[in-house]
């Protein structure tokens, strides 16, 4: 027995002599480190935006080439983007989307075809480093200071465009468009408080080329009053101007006034516009005004309703002048996870026209617009 217990006492000396040496020479893996800098991998995705509807105009009706009176109807593509995004470093981004839209004028030689163009082709160079996250600056055909946003919180667009770009201003285009070439800066305020855009364009919409030697200046500001409430959180109030010209002398301003807010059950916005067009200096200059009034209640099961009245007056010298229109329409959202969105809306579509020297007739439609974007 003494023997025994005496080769056992050495064998657990050797054993844990090898242990001692072992551990020393080979030590436990470590985690592998983790870096808290930025990630300057370089990426790119690709999506789609596509705005789809069938439409049939209630009033007024028109006449076809056997002289038949009829109410017209279509199935349409309003809309197709394709959306490439991407980064080459955490500091440089960019974007390029091509705008896939129907030729309408009848003098070109497609008339009637889609056209592939650019809606947005800009570097963007992210300032989170030195700024606020979500500062940046960009320069190429960007989304333009008000429109882009705007339409970021009414939802709606594949409807149709929001009031300020929809009616139309004297230079024979809408008063604000939603892309423009330029260059252009944005800084986010601490504390999730608003956020300034603000930037120089060419004044003369993404998909025309500049005409003269005039520039766009265009700032919007946003501010969230209360941004630690738990239900005024969503109340938001933003000013926009835009200061152009259509030639030397000859202003084409935009004021915009706006307060939105935002729930899980509402989502309402009211945005007021003053602007002013001198076509030429040979040509007096028109004060327009106007104001949107959209709500949308809304279940946590993807239905909504739309609800929105415009009223523009073009010329506020004569304030008896207006263009009304009224649009109402249910819609459901359907279920999804990530930035994906898909939609369909039925909407009744309608404007009428005041005290105008040309009567024109009441236009109304009835359509079903889809939306599927990801």
């Amino acid at each position: 027995m003494i023997r025994v217990a005496h080769v056992l006492l050495s064998l657990a000396s050797i054993l844990s002599a090898s242990a001692r040496v072992f551990a020393q020479a080979t030590p436990a893996p470590q985690p592998p480190a983790t870096s808290s800098g930025p990630d300057d991998t370089p990426s790119i995705k690709v999506g789609m935006t596509l705005f789809s509807d069938y439409t049939y105009t209630e009033s007024p009706e028109q006449k076809d080439t056997d002289g038949n009176t009829i109410h017209f109807s279509q199935f349409n593509i309003s809309r197709s983007y394709i959306n490439i995004t991407g980064q080459v470093s955490h500091l440089v981004a960019f974007r390029v989307t091509p705008d896939i839209a129907r030729e309408t004028s009848s003098f070109s030689a497609i008339a009637g075809s889609l056209e592939f163009r650019i809606k947005y082709a800009y570097a963007q160079f992210n300032l989170d480093d030195w700024m606020t996250k979500g500062s940046w600056a960009r320069v190429g055909i960007q989304q333009t200071p008000w429109v882009d946003f705007a339409e970021g919180i009414y939802r709606y667009r594949f409807q149709g465009t929001m009031f300020t770009e929809r009616e139309q201003s004297p230079g024979g285009a809408g008063f604000l468009v939603s892309s423009d070439a330029g260059a252009s800066f944005h800084y986010s305020f601490p504390s999730d408080l608003g956020d300034i855009h603000g930037g120089v364009y060419n004044g003369e919409n993404y998909n025309k080329t500049e005409t003269n030697d005039q520039k766009a200046f265009e700032v919007r500001g946003t501010l969230r009053p209360f941004p630690a409430a738990s239900v005024l959180r969503g109340l938001r109030v933003h000013g926009f101007y835009d200061a152009d010209r259509y030639v030397r002398d000859a202003d084409r301003t935009r004021l915009v006034g706006s307060a939105t807010f935002e729930h899980q059950y509402l989502t309402t916005g009211v945005e007021y516009l003053k602007a002013h067009d001198r076509t030429s200096i040979t040509r007096p200059n028109i004060e327009g005004s106007g104001y949107s009034v959209w709500v949308i209640p809304r279940s946590t099961r993807g239905f909504e309703l739309l609800l929105r009245y415009d009223r523009m007056t073009p010329d506020t010298s004569i304030s008896t002048q207006t263009r009304d229109r009224t649009i109402v329409g249910g819609a459901y959202w359907f279920p999804h996870q990530g930035p994906v969105s898909a939609a369909l809306l039925l909407d009744y579509d309608g404007q009428t026209f005041h005290n105008f020297l040309a009567p024109q007739p009441k236009q109304s439609k009835i359509a079903v617009h889809g939306l599927v974007s990801f």
